[in-house]
Formats: structure tokens, sequence, C-alpha cells
């Protein structure tokens, strides 16, 4: 019976430690299984970070290969521009055709000095001057320069080329020799004389008015340009914040890659060339997977994240491929600190919760119902409070403010959206916009909306419509919102919107601009009348002057000023007598002067109106000279104002080409032969260049031709 006293407390506690090892067991394995959960989503987590960091390098890779695309085909384009100007393709037909002949060279020295100019003038607006320009020297003379351009003939001799052409041979004329026929191309980056990079790049000359095959072709256009100051700043992206984020071109070079860009490290470009069989090396991955991402090894074998976009180049030379990377040190520091501090986090958050686990099964669930009630509530009436300070702050705006779900459903929506949907606030949570606004009408929120979401930036936008007849203009504020803390459900990854109308600002701005628009008309009018020698001088010096503006590629508020200002020069003429306008005699020197300083009175009577751009300050610059001996004495060079360059050139080619009480009319050539005698000392080359080039190549002449007086152009 003893026995039986001593073992019956045994037997009881044996089934209360087997469910004690039992639950320890369950508690452990429900541990372990946290632990490589953990484990698995951080590494999900870095991979996701890796795939952002590839959307993020593949849109600047994208940006920078496009803009270097793009230059490459803008200097092609120019030459083959230049190529396709009827009167080179005529004058060096001539000159071609004359061969040796000393008769038939002379009688072509016109034309070899037209395309010399031609040539010269398009050199510096394009950007293949020579370096410190130069003396125009005969073709057959030996030139050493380290830019410009060049026609050459069929079998690769110098026509006529600009001060500082490089002499087409070695390299050079090797590139022109192997041009196919009929096709433009590109000689890859090379060191000038002068150890800096050029390129070169050539376009067929074909006979004029034939068709452009093999058959046809009498030469080439050659350009030769140093490309550090062009080619290379495309590599750098705008707003780029990051340390060691670069972009790198690359070529390959037989077993070789050769690095055409300057590296980091200060090495130039051109200078440093790597094995294709370097180990784990970024430029040959991006060589051999073009668009590909990877983590690789730089040429200073610090580790890097990188993609690459290939860059057409030409069939003669191997494609180019741009490298975009930076060091995995930099872009995944932050990540990498996030998750070893969410990993802590997380293994120390399974650590309590084994604790709380072990405390709440001995407490009870009563205990534990009661804690999870009372943070529920707490938590409801934190929510609930931060809802209704959000609907009392929106509520009192006059603008729209709503939030849409990235599927386009409403989440919130303030009591203006309300009234025009409507619909209750309350009621319009959870439906789609579709089903509030319409189809036709929410394809344009959720346009904007899926373009904040993808970018992560406010994405802002104007509409206008003309419903009924009636002008409605409303702009919207697109931000998107990834916070999650303290926001309703459903809000985290949405998209604010906030609507106003602008419809009367803009109303108002429109009809300010009409009115100052039909002032100008009436006071141009008035001008015109006076001097019937002079009628329409401002409206077509307005013209001319918009034109060479727009070629020029100036921002629209300075091609409007140098119109308006065209407009009004000869507004102070108003107070110059008929009879002084319309005189055919000699004038005084005082009548002279009186009609000189016309155009600052000009400038005086709009003294106060309120123009968008500076077109009192034009009207007053307009007399300056490029030399600094106009008005006002002194101003010269690029000081003046670049619409009062436009406004000087306008004004004295219409002047020209248009007959006046007291001489007879120019012709257009004429007209431009003053102005290039006059450039440096009375214009701006870049002026005067922009006006040829609208002229001749972009269709000037015929769309003037009406502006020539009629006894002079017949």
């Amino acid at each position: 019976m003893a026995q039986q006293s001593e073992t019956a407390p045994s037997a009881v506690r044996r089934p209360a430690d087997l469910k004690l090892a039992l639950s320890a067991a369950a508690l452990l394995l429900v541990g372990l299984v946290g632990v490589l959960l953990v484990f698995r989503f951080i590494e999900a987590e870095r991979e996701r970070e890796f795939r952002i960091w590839q959307a993020r390098l593949g849109i600047v890779a994208e940006s920078r290969s496009s803009a270097v695309q793009g230059w490459l085909t803008a200097q092609l384009d120019e030459m083959t521009g230049l190529a396709e100007n009827a009167a080179l393709q005529l004058y060096l037909s001539e000159i071609v055709l004359a061969g040796d002949d000393p008769e038939r060279l002379a009688r072509a020295q016109a034309q070899t000095d037209y395309l010399r100019n031609l040539l010269v003038v398009t050199a510096d607006r394009s950007g293949f001057a020579a370096p410190g320009g130069g003396t125009p020297v005969q073709a057959n003379l030996p030139r050493i320069g380290a830019a410009g351009l060049a026609l050459v003939d069929r079998s690769g001799r110098v026509v006529v080329a600009t001060p500082g052409m490089p002499p087409v041979d070695g390299a050079l004329g090797e590139f022109i020799r192997a041009m196919p026929p009929a096709e433009r191309g590109l000689l890859d980056p090379f060191l000038n004389r002068a150890g800096a990079p050029s390129m070169a790049f050539a376009a067929p000359v074909f006979a004029i008015q034939s068709n452009p095959d093999p058959s046809t072709q009498i030469g080439f256009v050659v350009g030769v340009k140093e490309v550090a100051d062009e080619l290379y700043p495309l590599l750098r992206q705008p707003g780029e914040t990051s340390r060691t984020g670069r972009a790198v071109l690359v070529r390959p070079a037989g077993a070789m890659i050769e690095y055409l860009s300057p590296l980091p490290g200060g090495e130039p470009p051109l200078s440093v060339k790597m094995a294709r069989d370097t180990p784990n090396l970024a430029a040959a991955f991006a060589i051999e997977n073009p668009g590909g991402f990877a983590v690789r090894h730089d040429i200073t074998n610090h580790e890097v994240l990188l993609t690459s976009r290939p860059i057409a180049t030409a069939p003669t030379i191997a494609p180019w491929t741009l490298i975009y990377q930076i060091d995995r040190d930099e872009a995944l520091a932050d990540s990498e600190t996030r998750l070893h501090r969410l990993l802590a986090m997380l293994l120390l958050a399974i650590a309590l919760a084994g604790v709380v686990i072990v405390a709440v099964w001995r407490h009870g669930s009563s205990r534990r119902a009661a804690r999870s009630a009372s943070q529920y509530r707490q938590t409801a009436e934190q929510l609930d409070s931060q809802r209704r300070l959000l609907r009392v702050v929106t509520d009192s705006q006059p603008t729209s403010i709503f939030i849409l779900d990235p599927e386009g459903r409403y989440r919130f929506a303030n009591r203006q959206v309300s009234r025009i949907a409507g619909i209750a606030a309350a009621d319009m949570t959870g439906k789609p916009i579709g089903n509030v606004l319409g189809p036709d009408v929410a394809k344009r929120y959720l346009t904007l909306n899926r373009q904040a979401l993808e970018s992560g930036q406010r994405v802002s936008n104007i509409m206008r419509s003309d419903g009924n007849g009636q002008l409605r203009v409303m702009q919207s504020e697109h931000i998107p919102l990834d916070a999650p803390n303290g926001m309703p459900d459903g809000v985290a990854g949405g998209v604010l919107v906030v609507e106003r109308d602008i419809t009367d600002a803009v109303t108002e701005r429109e009809k300010r601009s009409r009115i100052l628009d039909q002032l100008v008309k009436t006071l141009v009018g008035i001008v015109d009348r006076r001097d019937p020698f002079a009628a329409d001088h401002s409206s077509r010096v307005a013209l001319i002057a918009r034109a060479i503006a727009a070629e020029m590629g100036l921002s629209v508020t300075d091609i409007d000023t140098a119109e308006t200002a065209g407009n009004l020069l000869n507004l102070g003429k108003i107070l110059v007598t008929p009879d002084l306008l319309t005189r055919s005699g000699a004038l005084s020197d005082s009548e002279r002067e009186q009609v000189r300083i016309s155009m600052q009175t000009s400038a005086d009577m709009l003294q106060g109106i309120e123009f968008d751009g500076p077109v009192v300050e034009t009207l007053r610059q307009a007399q300056a000279r490029w030399d600094g001996t106009g008005i006002p004495a002194g101003l010269a060079g690029e000081d003046i104002l670049i619409t009062a360059r436009i406004i000087a050139v306008a004004n004295a080619f219409i002047g020209m080409i248009s007959r006046r009480a007291h001489r007879a009319a120019l012709t257009m050539d004429q007209a431009i032969e003053v102005l290039l005698d006059e450039v440096g000392t009375s214009f701006d080359r870049r002026v005067v260049a922009a006006l040829i080039n609208y002229l001749d190549n972009h269709g000037g002449r015929a769309r003037w031709s009406d502006l020539e007086d009629p006894a002079v152009a017949s």
C-alpha cells in the first residue's frame, strides 16, 4: 500500500510532463518555422530591392542611350541636310566636272567661294567649327586642324573645306574611301593631333534633281568635330543624386573592350582597354547581354549593379554599348541596414511571441481576449479620430479632394467631390470611379494615377474642355501615397487627387493676351498709314524675327517677344511728320537723327506696359551693334539681348529688300551679302546664319517671295 501511495503521484505527473513536453516541442517547431519564414522573407525583400534597382537603372540607361543615339542621329542629319542643299549639289557638280581645266576652274571660283561660306555658316551653327577659328585657305594647300566641314569628290579629293578642317588622309581618308556608295556613316571616336576625342560624320551628295543612288553620287559632305563637350555630358543623368551612379560607353575591339568615355578614376577617354575574358567584368557582361542586369566588377574591381543598352552606330563599325552602373555598397547600403534591422526585429518578435504565448497559455484565454479587445478598441478610436479630422479639413476646401486605390476604387472623397458626383461621400467608398463618373471621364484620372504610381512622383495635369460652347479648365495634382501608418484601409499604395477649377484665371489671361494683340495691331496700323513706303514694314519684320527665333530654338517667350517687338519697332514714327517720312530728297542731319531715334521713342512710349517678355528692353537695344558702336553706346556682343540682335537683322533685311522713297530695293541675295559683310561689326553671326539656313534649307525663299519688291524679283 505504501508503494502504491508513492507511485501514484508519479503516474499523475507523467501525463502532465508529457503534455508540457509536447507543448514545448510544438512551440519550438513553431519557432523554427517562424525563423525559416523570416529568412525567406528577408531574401524575398532583397530580391525585390534588386528588381527596384533594375527598373531604376534601366530608366536611366534608356534615357542616356536615347540621348546619345539622338545626338549621333542629329550629326548625321546635319550632314544629310547640308548634302541635300540644292545650291550645294549644283555647284559641287560644276566644280567636279571642271576637273583640272584651269579655265573651268576659274569660272567655278564663285561657286567655290559660295560653298566655303555655306560650310562656314553651317559649321558655326552646328558645332563643326574649328576651335579658335581661322582664315580660309585654298583646298589644295595642306591644312592642320581639329574640326570642320569639307566637300570631297568620289575619289576622296577635298573640293572645299572650312578653316581648321583636318587633312582627309590617314584614318579619315580610309573612312571616306571605305564609305558604302549612297550611304551615310560615322567614324568611331579617335584622338586627334591635340589628343582630344573626335569623331567624323559623312553623308553622300547626289547630282541635283536625280534619284539618290550610287550612279548619281558626286561626293560626300564630311564633318569632323571634337566631341568631349557634346557627347560626354549626355552621359550625366539630370537630377542624379547618387555618388557612384555613372554611365560609361564601351565598344568591342577584338579580344579587348575599349572604354570610349572618361572613367571615374580620372582616366581620359580612349585610354583604357580590358580583356573580354576578365572574370566578372561588368563591361564584358554588358556587351554580351545588352539590356541585361547583373552584379559584376568594374575596372577598379568594385562590385557594381549594372544594366546596359546597345547604341547603333554604322554598318561598318562595331556597335557601342552604354553601361549604367552604381556601386553595390552605395545602392544597397540603406536596404541592407534596413533588412538586418528587420531580421533582428522579426527574430526578436518571434522570441517575444514565444514568451507571450507561454504567458497567455499560463494566464488563460480570457485575459488574452480582454487585452485584444482593448487594443482593437483603441486602434479603432484612433482611426476614427483621424478620419473625422481628414473629413473636416478637406470638406472646408473649395477644391475636389479624393483618394483612389491602385484598382481605381474610391477610398475617400470630400464634400465637393460628393456634390459633383451627386452621391453621398459614404456611398462612394469602394465604388470604381468609372461607375461613378463614367468610363470616358474616369480614363483621364486612371491614366494620370498610373503615371504617379509608376514614377513615385507627383503628376500635374491641366485639361481644357468646351462643352456646350462653354470653356472649362481644370488643374489636377496626382500624389502617390506609400505610407500606410494611420491611413484608412486601401489608401496605402493609392493616389491622392486634388483638382480645382482655374477657368476664370485662364480666361482672364487669354483675354488680356487678346487685348494686347489687338492694341499692337492697332498701333502698327496707325504707323503704316503714316508712311506708305514703309507700309507693312513692322509686320514683315515681326514675321522674319519670329522665324529666326524659332530657327535658333529659342523659348516660346523669346519667340513671342521678338515678334511683338518687331510689330512695335516703328511706333515712334507717330511723332515724325508724314512729309519727313515720305520725302524722296536728301534729309538734313537733324531730320535723319529724328528718324534714327524713333525706335528709342517707341521704347519710351511703351515704358510701363507689362509684356510677357522683355519687349521694351528689346526695342531699346535693337539699334545696338555687335562691336559696341550702336545705341546704347558700349553695349556689345553677348551683352545685347538675343531678341534685340534678331530684331536688328530682321529690320535690316526687310529694309534692304523693300523700296523706299529715297532708294530702290535689293534682292534677297544682295541683302544676304550685305548682312554677311557686317557680321562681327553690326550683326551676330548666329542670327545671320539662322536667317540664311531658314531661307535656303527650310523653304524661306518660297514662303517669303512676296516680301521682295516686284520690280526687283522680276
